[in-house]
């Protein structure tokens, strides 16, 4: 046996080697950079599915009630039927949307949280000036 493998298979302290009193810090911190099982979640598609968004309109001379369903696929929002709708969502859930109708045009912004969301929108429907809010469920 060489003098290291002996060096070695003694139980030497951690004062011995001082860059060893480090390991822990630093398995510690590559466990915190490795994403965690959410981030590959969202990442991967968690907000996935149709969406049913309900407007309401608190300025303006417009309508409340219009119903649009939106498809979400990965980062991208569309339109399920109802109009052009383009936009996007984060991973965090941020999204923000334009949709159109005819001369009718629109965006928005807000969050979707797990099967639910909700936010704001203006924009001019049939000529009138307008805003108000949105709720979206996942169907």
């Amino acid at each position: 046996m060489t003098r290291f493998h002996r060096f070695m298979s003694r139980s030497a302290p951690l004062s011995c080697f001082p860059a060893l009193r480090w390991l822990p810090v630093f398995a510690a911190l590559a466990m915190a950079t490795v994403p965690s099982t959410a981030d590959a979640a969202r990442a991967s598609g968690a907000y996935n599915g149709t969406w049913n968004v309900v407007f309401a309109t608190t300025r303006g001379n417009c309508s409340s009630g219009y119903s649009v369903p939106f498809l979400v696929k990965g980062t991208r929002v569309s339109s399920a039927g109802g109009g052009r709708v383009s936009g996007s969502v984060s991973r965090g859930g941020s999204v923000a949307v334009s949709v159109s109708v005819g001369a009718s045009k629109a965006s928005g912004g807000g969050r979707l949280v797990g099967i639910s969301g909700a936010g704001s929108w203006n924009g001019i429907i049939t000529g009138d000036r307008c805003s108000g809010t949105w709720q979206a469920t996942r169907g």
